[in-house]
């Protein structure tokens, strides 16, 4: 019993002893704890960002951008068995806010809805830009009844007053078909990069329409290392027939400005 009563004892001391040790750390820490500020880096008092909104008068940069549009979207045969292409017109309705790096997902569907093939991918936007997603050679085991196109997420940035589009412009675009020889027809034009940068890789996007503005067919071609003020001809090439008759070619050039790697860095 005596044991019991000296155990008991020990424990309470110790916790005594704990509790008072708990009790001047606290009180240390509340004493020495830096002064919340708007200049301490941390999301502290009622601030709505580090260091802005609430007690502090600096806003914070809150991105207050409008969705993406989604416009007309559909599917043409690529000239490939049990292939197609499909495109959407996408339109950037912020003048200030370009979207670096949106992601997509497109889905064919057969005549009961259900989906036949998807696509996933990544592009990007410029401020007030309209421009083509275009997906070429998507697999489908019947021919596509409808399709959809959903924007998934997206990741806007603030342009501001220094922001330039590219100069980058295509002229003496042709399409023909081909008479002799092997394959259906081509598309070519002049790409021209009148911008003083040097790029590494730029896209370029083939539409052809017919004389009531459908899309009949697609193409895209890659063209690496284009550099300042160069003149670049390009090429593309359908191997097999599609039906409608072409009365214009539209071509998009593209260059990702959002991605470093996407301008050549000189060596002097």
């Amino acid at each position: 019993m005596e044991l019991e009563n000296t155990e008991r004892k020990k424990y309470i001391i110790i916790s005594v002893y704990l509790t008072f040790f708990i009790l001047i750390i606290l009180g240390l820490y509340f004493a020495f704890k830096p002064e919340e500020t708007c200049t301490d880096g941390r999301q502290n008092q009622n601030e709505r960002g580090v260091d802005c909104g609430g007690v502090c008068q600096k806003e914070c940069n809150v991105i207050v951008a409008k969705d993406l549009t989604i416009g007309k979207i559909g599917v043409v045969f690529s000239g490939l068995s049990d292939k197609y292409d499909f495109y959407a017109k996408v339109t950037n309705p912020n003048a200030v806010f370009g979207d670096k790096n949106f992601a997509y997902e497109i889905n064919l569907k057969d005549e009961v809805g259900s989906i036949i093939a998807t696509k996933k991918g990544f592009s990007f936007i410029l401020p007030g830009e309209e421009k083509y997603i275009v997906e070429t050679n998507i697999d489908a085991p019947s021919v596509p009844f409808s399709q959809e196109f959903k924007i998934l997420s997206s990741n806007w940035i603030r342009f501001e007053d220094y922001y330039e589009r590219p100069d980058i412009q295509i002229i003496n675009k042709n399409y023909s078909e081909i008479s002799g020889g092997t394959g259906f027809a081509n598309a070519q034009g002049l790409l021209r990069n009148r911008s003083p940068y040097d790029f590494d890789s730029i896209k370029i996007q083939i539409i052809l329409k017919d004389s009531t503005d459908n899309i009949l067919a697609l193409n895209s071609t890659q063209m690496g290392t284009v550099k300042a003020g160069e003149d670049r001809d390009f090429k593309t090439f359908w191997p097999s027939s599609f039906p409608g008759t072409v009365s214009t070619m539209e071509a998009q050039a593209e260059v990702n400005i959002f991605n470093s790697e996407a301008f050549i860095k000189r060596t002097y």
